[in-house]
């Protein structure tokens, strides 16, 4: 029997919306369709029901979210109420009663005096109509716009709590839904208060209707006395009106509780308790002036003697209570004062004087508005936070989260970037602009403020927003100040990154890939290699910007190098050889060939034979003019070649001491070895490298 009840339940829950839907549709029907009296009494009663069960939800909930749907539902309250009426109208012209519900309403509420009923009713609409449904309404006006205005700034603190790690993209995307939620809410219920307005002006046209229509019909068409048509109908007609309005008062005062307890962190019984008792001395002046009112001649002493007594009562409990918490909070601080005093004093935290934030960025005054969401802004939180996951997945380093702050030394258009507290990059960003450049050429003719791009420094213009048309006409490429800036971190970044990988990030990627494969990481730490070596060998591979995403490929390689070899320039090298796919697939041209500048034999003969170890590396200590004949042949053959990667390939021997021979002048020219190159890669040579003197 039980678990055919819960099937039976477990099946309604699922069919809820089905089950909604004919309601609805039920609800419309009965408008067209006549009822029996006793279904009448039910759906009145059910009536009744539902709005008692509103205004107590009402009152138990803690945000507006947890009743989200009572717009809706206070729509469809007031369609039903409005179809009852018409069924009860129904009824009462052709029948002349309208079923027990009403007839009590009318009896009893009313007295039995329609003179009676009918002033209660209309102050029922009057408070309903003017004093509730008003209030309620403006509320939701004001708090809508208040909401909708608030939300850049929401938003805004949201991007910035995820960017700081401070909450995860599931908290970030459920807060963004909740604030979207709010502002709907107040949006709705500012709209929905006019159903009330109208329901109560349709009760009263119903009222009247019921009445004067009554009386026509039973006093011309079945021979009714007049005066005992006005009293059958009277009664009638304002337990109708007392029926249906009884509810919608309800209902009405529910919204006008939800709306205004926007701020509240518990339930409405709750916060009246600790607000209204919070000051006992306030209980206490009122039972003095209860007393009061209760000796002054003429004033019934009695229910202000009672009334006094019990704000005394309350009064007196109350203020015992806080005695008693002050005491405790008292014994608490004199607790903690001896533990102070019998320890030792502790110095004084400088930590956070001297924390330094691995990457951030200043902005001018005038760029603040980037930082925010909006039309003719940018999200640069949100844009900021792609970057570091970009970097994540392409190069396999965790980027920290990154600082945005304003500095008003800098000019109003102007940003920094810091690595470590240092300055790495810099650039200047027209706020409400667009820049522009010309793939083809450096001319672009359109009207602007001349500029340089600051992650690649190709020449650049910004322009007017009016002039986007024209620039896409022209083929520019076009882009945002926001886009500027991120670009420019993420080459700062990738330029930078093995600056930002510490032991402790080394670690945390240790930790992540012992989950999966955590026999390669007990052979080689720290038996074979210490933390600071595979640190040194990711920094190295970072540098010349290869990928470290491959983390088994890299760690299995040094532990098998590991054992006989500690130098970690030379495992450096073991590594890139073993990730040589890795390395190529980021300079394949569209043809999927490698566009290669290569060296003479004679000069690789010659650097290798020069070779020094220093702390620091390999260097070539070569005649400064053969330097520079290098450097001058490498910077023709880039300008002469239509190569879009190009790289420079030489033997094992000498690529780590030509890359930091040509790197201060070429930092974006890569150097790869023969063995880095898998046998199926084909090659095209674009130049040679050679000297006369050597």
């Amino acid at each position: 029997m039980a678990e055919r009840r819960k099937g039976l339940i477990g099946g309604m829950t699922r069919n809820m919306d089905i089950i909604t839907a004919v309601g609805v549709i039920a609800i419309v029907s009965m408008i067209i369709l006549p009822i029996s009296p006793g279904l009448l009494d039910l759906f009145l009663t059910f009536n009744i029901t539902l709005a008692i069960i509103i205004i107590l939800l009402t009152m138990f909930t803690k945000s507006i979210l947890e009743f989200s749907v009572f717009p809706t539902l206070l729509l469809v309250t007031t369609l039903f109420r409005l179809a009852l009426n018409i069924s009860s109208t129904r009824l009462i012209l052709s029948e002349g009663k309208a079923g027990e519900v009403i007839s009590a309403f009318g009896s009893f509420v009313a007295a039995d005096n329609y003179v009676v009923g009918a002033v209660i009713f209309i102050i029922i609409v009057v408070i309903q109509f003017i004093v509730i449904t008003n209030g309620a309404g403006r509320v939701a006006e004001v708090a809508a716009r208040f909401t909708l205005d608030a939300m850049p700034g929401k938003q805004m603190s949201i991007d910035a709590d995820l960017n700081a790690g401070v909450i995860d993209d599931n908290e970030a995307r459920k807060r963004r839904q909740d604030l979207q939620l709010e502002a709907d809410f107040y949006g709705a219920m500012d709209g929905a208060s006019k159903f009330v307005k109208g329901d109560a002006i349709a009760g009263i046209v119903i009222v009247f209707i019921n009445f004067i229509g009554g009386i026509a019909i039973f006093s011309w068409q079945k021979d009714v006395p007049v005066l005992d048509a006005i009293q059958q109908f009277g009664i009638l007609t304002i337990g109708d009106g007392l029926v249906s309005q009884v509810p919608a008062l309800l209902i009405s005062t529910a919204s006008g509780i939800l709306v205004t307890r926007s701020a509240s962190l518990n339930s409405f019984g709750n916060e009246l308790t600790m607000q209204l008792f919070s000051v006992p001395k306030v209980i206490g002046i009122a039972a003095v002036l209860l007393f009061v009112f209760g000796i002054v001649p003429g004033l019934p002493a009695i229910p202000f003697f009672i009334l006094a007594a019990l704000c005394g009562v309350v009064a007196y409990f109350l203020a015992e209570e806080k005695k008693q918490k002050e005491a405790e909070e008292e014994r608490k601080e004199k607790a903690k004062a001896d533990r102070t005093a019998s320890m030792e004093k502790e110095p004084e935290d400088m930590g956070r004087y001297i924390h330094i934030e691995p990457v951030e960025i200043e902005i001018g005054y005038g760029l603040i508005s980037l930082a925010e969401s909006g039309e003719g802004g940018g999200d640069l939180l949100g844009r900021v936070t792609a970057v570091r996951k970009q970097n994540a997945s392409e190069m396999g380093l965790l980027i920290p989260p990154v600082r945005i702050r304003d500095n008003l030394q800098l000019n109003a258009d102007e940003y920094i970037i810091k690595i470590r507290g240092n300055e790495i990059g810099r650039g200047e960003v027209l706020y409400n602009h667009l820049l522009v450049m010309n793939p083809g050429s450096s001319e672009i003719d359109i009207e602007g403020k001349p500029a340089i791009e600051p992650a690649f420094g190709l020449p650049a213009k910004w322009i007017d927003k009016k002039y986007k048309e024209k620039a896409e006409m022209l083929e520019y490429t076009i882009v945002d100040p926001t886009t500027v800036i991120v670009t420019h971190l993420s080459e700062v970044i990738k330029a930078n990154s093995h600056e930002l990988l510490g032991r402790q990030e080394v670690k945390k990627l240790l930790d992540m890939m012992k989950e999966n494969y955590s026999a390669v990481v007990e052979e080689l730490i720290p038996d074979l290699l210490t933390l600071g070596d595979v640190q040194k060998v990711l920094q190295n591979l970072l540098r010349e910007r290869v990928p470290i995403k491959d983390m088994l490929t890299i760690l299995e390689t040094l532990a098998d190098y590991g054992k006989n070899i500690k130098d970690t320039e030379v495992l450096t090298e073991y590594v890139r050889n073993r990730i040589g796919r890795t390395i190529v697939a980021d300079y394949l041209s569209k043809e999927n060939k490698l566009e290669i500048i290569t060296v003479n034999p004679n000069l690789e003969e010659y650097i290798n034979e020069n070779i020094q170890k220093s702390f620091q590396g390999s260097f070539p200590a070569i005649d400064p003019s053969i330097t520079t004949k290098i450097l001058e042949r490498i910077d023709a053959i880039l300008q002469s070649s239509k190569a879009s990667k190009p790289i420079v390939l030489t033997s094992p021997r000498i690529r780590v001491a030509f890359k930091r021979l040509i790197e201060m002048t070429f930092p974006q020219l890569a150097v790869l070895s023969l063995n880095e190159i898998p046998n199926s890669i084909e090659f095209e040579g674009v130049g040679m490298v050679s000297v006369n003197d050597n």
